[in-house]
């Protein structure tokens, strides 16, 4: 199984214990359940359901190339099951095509396609319940209606997989990799497009999003809910419907992910939404109609995040309190940031703001005079959004510079007590 760079300590220990049990072990005795069962679609076990009534526990089955189509595949025994060279299993778009009940299972190398669509029930190409130690991994799963399910699910690896949707609409599309009342899990590596949302969350603890790539979902590249003590870091979500949501959460990291070119009236990188005591470090924010948008994000600490050539670089709720921007850089952007509070709830301090006109006399890399970021066109444009035509205008520039000089609608607390003047590294 292939292992990506970047695991944290206790993700590499899962994967290092789940690849353990994918080694095929020798053949029994005739008459015995086999170690290793064979399936090819002209062999004498044509098919997976066959195979998994020879196999022993803890055995293999080796799937050859070839398109299998069958009933639903119930995997009630702890088993490798591995492709070779990507042979397909197909749904025929009516059905779920794996489900696996059983602890210590390992899918790899096959590619599954044609889920079937249901509005009832949420049918995947691979379903995990209520079990342990599984290890999903460097599977094709084209056509989902959901892709990989995880349901109450603990200490499992979902890594490496490519997952394509193919629906136009919310209403026929699940979501890529879904994980629900699930813990300890590792999701790593993983390439999602197409779907819903490329990847969800609800009620997950402890769990490791590293490395993966969500892009063109329908909806959100990442969106969770009632999800704490999770990381995710090294992501790429990019060319979503509205970006990312994260909601209803507590002691969240977000680590050197990137948000890009997340578009749309109703279109951000990043909303927080009710969540408290997290940090977001690292990150990259650009070409986003909004780059972050914080909505009651508690004791936020964001530093060392880079905003470039976004719209609102961060929209800044009055909900939001006791909110620390360190060390982050702001450049390109149309508005650096925006607020709807006319007070201080949260603080800036060290950040670089490439709109700065201030002077360093001292030269000591800090700038002299506070910034304000928010501008008055701002203020302008969210109580009236046809104003935006008017954004170059001489008009609007002479506005924001008196309101620099006299602050009268824009907050005047709000406001980055030490700017500096060189890109933070």
């Amino acid at each position: 199984m292939r292992t990506p760079s970047l695991l944290r300590p206790g993700a590499a220990a899962l994967l290092l214990s789940l690849a353990a049990v994918t080694t095929p072990a020798l053949a029994s005795p005739v008459g015995a359940a086999q170690q290793v069962v064979n399936v090819s679609p002209t062999g004498p076990v044509r098919s997976i359901r066959q195979a998994l009534t020879m196999v022993a526990r803890g055995g293999t089955i080796i799937v050859h190339p070839g398109v299998y189509s069958d009933t639903t595949i119930v995997v009630s025994l702890p088993v490798t099951i591995m492709g070779e060279k990507y042979p397909v299993l197909d749904g025929d778009g009516v059905r779920q095509i794996m489900t696996v009940t059983a602890d210590s299972v390992t899918v790899r190398g096959i590619a599954f396609r044609n889920v079937g669509v249901a509005f009832t029930e949420d049918l995947a190409a691979i379903k995990v319940v209520r079990a342990r130690y599984c290890s999903i991994s460097d599977n094709r799963i084209d056509n989902g209606f959901f892709g990989i399910y995880l349901q109450e699910a603990q200490y499992c690896a979902v890594v490496c997989n490519v997952i394509r949707g193919t629906h136009a609409s919310d209403a026929t599309s699940g979501n890529g990799i879904h994980l629900w009342h699930s813990r300890d899990i590792v999701i790593q590596g993983n390439r999602v497009s197409g779907h819903r949302d490329g990847i969800y969350f609800e009620f997950v603890r402890a769990t490791h999003v590293h490395d993966n790539i969500s892009m063109g979902n329908l909806r959100y590249g990442l969106h969770f809910m009632f999800s704490d003590s999770c990381d995710y870091e090294g992501n790429t979500f990019r060319h979503n419907g509205a970006g990312v949501a994260v909601m209803y959460t507590h002691n969240v990291r977000m680590v050197g992910n990137h948000f890009t070119d997340n578009t749309g009236s109703a279109a951000y990188g990043l909303l927080l939404k009710e969540i408290s005591d997290s940090e977001l470090r690292d990150n990259i924010f650009s070409g986003n109609t909004s780059g972050l948008y914080a909505d009651g994000a508690t004791r936020l600490n964001a530093h060392h995040n880079t905003f470039i050539n976004n719209g609102w670089a961060l929209k800044l709720q009055s909900s939001t309190e006791d909110a620390t921007f360190t060390a982050n850089n702001f450049a390109g952007n149309t508005f650096d940031v925006s607020t709807n509070s006319r007070s201080a709830n949260s603080t800036f301090r060290g950040n670089y703001w490439s709109e700065y006109q201030g002077y360093d006399l001292n030269r000591d890399g800090v700038g002299d005079v506070p910034y304000r970021p928010v501008r008055l066109t701002s203020v302008v444009v969210a109580r009236y959004e046809p104003a935006l035509i008017l954004l170059r205008s001489n008009f609007l520039l002479l506005m924001d510079a008196a309101e620099r000089v006299l602050p009268a609608l824009t907050p005047e607390t709000l406001a980055d007590s030490a700017p500096a003047m060189r890109w933070v590294k």
